[in-house]
């Protein structure tokens, strides 16, 4: 698949960042939006950038401002007038970088903060962006040959399987559990308002499987080593994922090998 216009939110490290980079370096003639808080602190995006201007476009965006979304939003609106794959990317696991292990450490600061993050956010970037997404070209995922089934865009919320209330068997991480099993939430009733009418928009969330980034960093002696993916190597997966996606599969959770999880 070639072309396009992609938007990755959350893009100055880990998996937006290689998003990002998957997307300008290996999908010929699609032009990238990255997103993040500081770009002028952004080393890397910014030098990707540099080495490519006619195909990544950098934008300022707190995920947690709402005028920031909406600015952004009006800017795409402007400049670009469609968006064909939107990825929200940013995740908070908790404010101290550790989840919490007990109701001892739950604090409203932490719950807030992730919330913000990690529902909040990439509820209003649907919110704004939606119209945009509605007005694609199809350029991402797989086409039905039914046209009444065929999308517009695709949405991914980038969620974790520890968001599945049927998969906790170990309890802990209220914050990030939380958040993420309500961007879930989010993501399937995107699914039903947006797969509605002429502009269908495809809505995922996708597990990314235990990354090497920050946010995965202190509990890595625990993961067996085959199981612990580079960016690269997630992003690959996930890619993958995305490019077998249609309307049949909106609204649904999927781990980054194509298997789909319950809630």
């Amino acid at each position: 698949m070639t072309g396009g216009i992609a938007l990755v939110q959350g893009a100055s490290r880990g998996l937006g960042l290689q998003f990002c980079k998957f997307l300008v370096t290996s999908r010929h003639g699609t032009r990238v939006i990255g997103t993040c808080r500081e770009p002028d602190s952004a080393a890397e995006l910014q030098a990707l950038r540099e080495s490519n201007p006619d195909a990544l476009t950098v934008l300022q965006l707190d995920v947690t401002s709402q005028r920031d979304i909406q600015e952004a939003a009006h800017t795409v609106a402007q400049e670009f007038g469609h968006l064909d794959l939107l990825i929200n990317s940013s995740a908070m696991l908790h404010p101290s970088g550790k989840g919490e292990t007990s109701l001892r450490e739950v604090s409203s600061e932490g719950l807030s903060l992730a919330l913000a993050t990690n529902t909040i956010g990439p509820l209003l970037m649907a919110k704004y962006f939606s119209t945009l997404l509605m007005k694609g070209r199809g350029m991402f995922g797989a086409q039905s040959p039914d046209q009444s089934r065929q999308h517009n865009a695709i949405l991914v919320n980038i969620s974790a399987k520890v968001g599945s209330i049927t998969d906790n068997g170990l309890g802990g991480w209220y914050s990030y559990r939380m958040s993420k099993a309500a961007l879930n939430m989010a993501t399937k009733t995107l699914s039903v308002e947006l797969g509605r009418g002429k502009g269908k928009v495809v809505c995922v969330s996708l597990h990314p499987g235990t990354v090497d980034t920050d946010l995965s960093r202190p509990y890595h002696k625990n993961v067996p080593t085959e199981k612990l993916f580079s960016p690269e190597d997630s992003v690959t997966y996930l890619i993958d994922n995305i490019d077998r996606l249609g309307m049949d599969h909106t609204g649904k959770f999927f781990s980054w090998n194509g298997s789909e999880l319950p809630w």
